[in-house]
């Protein structure tokens, strides 16, 4: 029996967001050198300023595992739904300025779209933040449909939206 074929990323942003995303979901990552490391296994060859700005723009933050060590992680240090605040506004601006093309409403559904190969992205950095009036989203290749809770909210979140991505 062969070994299976490792999976294959395209050599785009996205792919590597989603790389490291996955590697800290699946590892416990210790250091911006192991990270660099799994995702060289990967074939993704990445600086270590572009490895720290990622980190970064992720909301990635370190987390005392039971053993004691110190090991990267996504998502909140505590698990409650934390509102936005101006920092993560911020970062999520950056994450999402070059992948929103357009945005547009339909009663309570946004629609966004994105390049080719961007949507996942763009719908992971939406659902990891608790947005007022948002319950999720669902993402193709290249489009995200965002499910608010009315049609007023679906129109609030859309121009939200479009100011983050324009910053």
């Amino acid at each position: 029996m062969s070994d299976p074929t490792p999976m294959q990323r395209p050599a785009s942003r996205a792919a590597r967001l989603s790389a490291i995303e996955q590697a800290l979901l699946t590892h416990i990552i210790t250091s911006q050198a192991q990270l660099s490391s799994v995702l060289a296994n990967e074939g993704i060859e990445v600086t270590q300023a572009t490895l720290s700005r990622d980190l970064d723009e992720m909301n990635a933050f370190k987390r005392r595992m039971p053993d004691g060590t110190m090991a990267y992680a996504v998502g909140y240090a505590d698990e409650d739904d934390r509102p936005l605040d101006g920092k993560v506004e911020q970062q999520m601006s950056r994450a999402l300025s070059g992948l929103v093309t357009s945005v547009a409403t339909a009663r309570n559904l946004i629609v966004v779209h994105t390049p080719s190969g961007a949507a996942q992205y763009v719908a992971s950095v939406l659902d990891r933040q608790s947005i007022e009036g948002v319950l999720g989203t669902i993402a193709g290749d290249d489009t995200v449909m965002m499910i608010c809770s009315d049609d007023e909210s679906a129109v609030q979140r859309a121009d939200w939206l479009l100011t983050l991505a324009s910053k």
